[in-house]
């Protein structure tokens, strides 16, 4: 991209006036909260463009899209698609494999259950080595190696009124102590699954006009939900397995909670036709999602899938290589510890190499797109940007940026 970035908004709700609709996070812009819970069941409700269902024979489960993966769809550029997607929560082995069953122990109504994620746990084949349901890949015409793929979040749904946060062994951010210090306490006894892993079931509720995850117990908490898809991403250029946990340079799994409605992550494309597909949906999350997840919920999401040719404008040029986003209020220069994953001998975790990528990524994007001078970039950053801890569990760890707009607006 030549001079200032310019963010174009997307607009619209993807899912109809009966749809809970939430405001997106910080920000970001999204349509008011609607009136009631609505079951967003498969293929009910109104969607906007192309409707990709998640269908068992055509999700992928615990792995992404590679460079042989076959497309469920293909769209022109600047194409809207809305995809239903499914929380692993609920239709993991450790919970059962039986959302019906694992659900309604909680009180939800059987009608409550998404038929689809029980079609996806009953014959869905978990074939690959991470949790997570993904649904695509679509590939997007004309999209070629070197091109970026413009993904601008149009809308998410809530298509069911309650998700689940969980820790599970030897992951999370204090793996070794939790959950294994929970065990054996017969107060905490409700929450473990099979196995011993700990799953806390939220329910959402409507008060003073916002939805709010409520959670259990004898002390009163809850929070306020800003959904955003957790997995986003383009096929990697291989073919070799691809964990569906660690982010890449492809994107996938970065679990940065600022890409909600509104926001729009830019991805370096790998393959022909981008492959471009969505999952892991959060009600909820914090910076870190220390205990492993965030609030996991099934979400309906809309998108808008823009190819930018290499050298054209419309994208900033460190996102030609590498993954960068944007809100309405900041910029997001972003850091991955380990760009490729476990590919090429390891996967290394170090916070302090994502955190030195985001720095870098933050200066190269004010001088080259802004025009600022190197020294002067280097001091705004350390006056006046945080960096965030997008997430301390997916092996890669994440650092972003959040580089606000406004202060560029003289």
């Amino acid at each position: 991209m030549r001079g200032k970035l310019v963010y174009v908004a997307g607009g619209g709700n993807s899912a109809g006036q009966a749809a809970v609709h939430l405001a997106a996070p910080r920000g970001a812009t999204g349509p008011a909260v609607g009136p009631g819970f609505p079951i967003l069941q498969p293929g009910t409700g109104k969607t906007r463009g192309l409707y990709v269902p998640a269908r068992p024979d055509e999700v992928l489960w615990g792995r992404l899209p590679n460079r042989t993966t076959e497309p469920v769809a293909v769209v022109d550029s600047g194409a809207t698609v809305t995809l239903d997607t499914i929380s692993h929560e609920g239709v993991l082995e450790d919970q059962g494999k039986d959302p019906v069953g694992y659900f309604t122990s909680f009180g939800v109504a059987e009608e409550q259950v998404l038929t689809d994620a029980a079609e996806v746990a009953a014959g869905a084949a978990h074939d690959g080595p991470g949790p997570h349901v993904i649904t695509g890949p679509i590939a997007v015409r004309g999209a070629e190696p070197g091109d970026v793929l413009k993904i601008e979040v149009l809308d998410l749904a809530l298509r069911v009124p309650y998700g689940v946060i969980s820790n599970r062994e030897g992951k999370g951010a204090l793996p070794g102590e939790y959950p294994e210090a929970f065990r054996g306490v017969p107060e905490f006894a409700p929450f473990l699954n099979e196995g011993g892993n700990v799953s806390v079931f939220t329910e959402v509720e409507k008060a003073g006009g916002r939805y709010r995850g409520v959670l259990p117990g004898d002390v009163p908490a809850g929070f306020d939900l800003a959904p955003f898809m957790g997995t986003m991403g383009v096929a990697r250029d291989t073919t070799a397995t691809v964990d569906s946990v660690p982010p890449t340079d492809a994107g996938g799994n970065i679990d940065i909670n600022d890409l909600g409605v509104g926001s729009a992550l830019y991805l370096p494309v790998q393959v022909a036709g981008a492959m471009f597909y969505s999952g892991d949906p959060h009600m909820a999350q914090g910076d870190g999602e220390v205990a492993l997840t965030a609030m996991e919920g099934s979400l309906r999401a809309t998108f808008r899938l823009t190819v930018i040719p290499r050298g054209g404008d419309g994208a900033p040029r460190v996102a030609f290589d590498y993954p960068f986003a944007e809100t309405p209020d900041f910029w997001i220069p972003i850091g991955l510890s380990d760009p490729d994953g476990p590919e090429n001998g390891g996967n290394a975790t170090s916070l302090d190499v994502a955190m030195k990528t985001a720095v870098r990524h933050a200066l190269a994007f004010l001088t080259e797109e802004l025009g600022m001078a190197a020294p002067v970039a280097y001091a705004y950053l350390s006056a006046a940007t945080d960096f965030e801890v997008s997430q301390v569990v997916d092996r890669t760890t994440g650092i972003h940026a959040l580089i606000r707009k406004a202060d560029f607006a003289g």
